[in-house]
């Protein structure tokens, strides 16, 4: 019987709303449980402590005080999630090919991370300021940063303010993504094939992915950071930027990758754990046969 028009939009629609979910769940619990390194990592960045004396002051803070904070980063990781998984397997569905290989892999994940990158910018934006010790006095809160943002003309609003940033966030996230599911599935299957459990091998092909795309990508997000906590009224030029960063860090990688340990670390389990969990999830969604 053919089927309806209409009932396969539905269906479509359906399953898009599905994977979306997915996604969201996925990232949301990853980062509930990853929180504590995020947070150890920032008390690191303000105070330049050692890791094992930023994560005793938090233990002296105690437990009630642990998880303060996690609103901000536990928002933007679900939209993430929704945004990354939800439009990733969309946008298979629409290819709808017979068999998934590099090709269709890399270019639903560019998609799905160019999406996330059209999102998600304006909050890191506002982030990357927030978490800038030099702009406390003239912006001190969100509030301000947005009253300085809205302050500008459309177009200013945008490259001066809320989109500071967009191309080298577009190109980290779109070869970030396009790279995790370009490698995730087949390296967990390589996994799987050595009769290795399906939650370790979920969990080790995105803790793997996770930590080479983070150390890939690491100067370009030094960058962004860069960028993302400039406050000015020029326009800056990309190019001019990375020579300027470049110079700025001695024309060294090893200066350039400083403080990148932590952060590889958090995204090796950070993608380990969403992995696992967004697989889990879509096996028990999904019909059984």
């Amino acid at each position: 019987m053919q089927q309806n028009p209409e009932d396969s939009v539905s269906s479509s629609v359906a399953t898009s709303l599905k994977n979306c979910g997915i996604g969201a769940t996925s990232s949301c619990l990853a980062t509930v449980l990853t929180f504590p390194i995020h947070k150890t990592i920032f008390r690191q960045q303000i105070h330049g402590f050692i890791i094992r004396k930023a994560f005793a002051q938090l233990c002296q803070e105690g437990l009630l005080r642990f998880y303060r904070g996690i609103l901000p980063p536990l928002l933007a990781k679900t939209i993430q999630g929704t945004l990354l998984f939800g439009t990733y397997d969309s946008i298979i569905g629409i290819m709808m090919p017979k068999n998934i290989n590099l090709y269709h892999r890399s270019i639903a994940g560019s998609l799905s991370g160019a999406m996330e990158a059209l999102v998600l910018t304006p909050f890191e934006r506002v982030q990357n300021i927030l978490q800038d010790h030099r702009k406390d006095a003239k912006l001190p809160s969100i509030q301000s940063i947005l009253k300085l943002f809205n302050s500008y003309r459309f177009k200013d609003k945008l490259q001066l303010g809320y989109y500071q940033g967009f191309i080298p966030i577009l190109l980290r996230n779109g070869i970030g993504s396009a790279l995790y599911f370009s490698f995730k599935d087949p390296i967990k299957n390589v996994l799987l094939d050595k009769d290795i459990p399906n939650g370790i091998s979920a969990f080790v092909s995105g803790s793997l992915n996770g930590m080479i795309v983070c150390f890939i990508l690491y100067p370009l997000s030094a960058v962004i950071a860069n960028m993302q906590s400039q406050i000015g009224d020029e326009k800056i030029n990309l190019w001019k930027f990375i020579k300027n960063f470049w110079a700025s860090r001695a024309q060294s990688f090893s200066y350039v990758y400083r403080g990148s340990s932590l952060i590889m670390l958090r995204s090796c389990i950070t993608w380990g754990l969403t992995t696992v969990i967004h697989d889990l999830l879509k096996a028990m969604q999904s019909p059984k046969k």
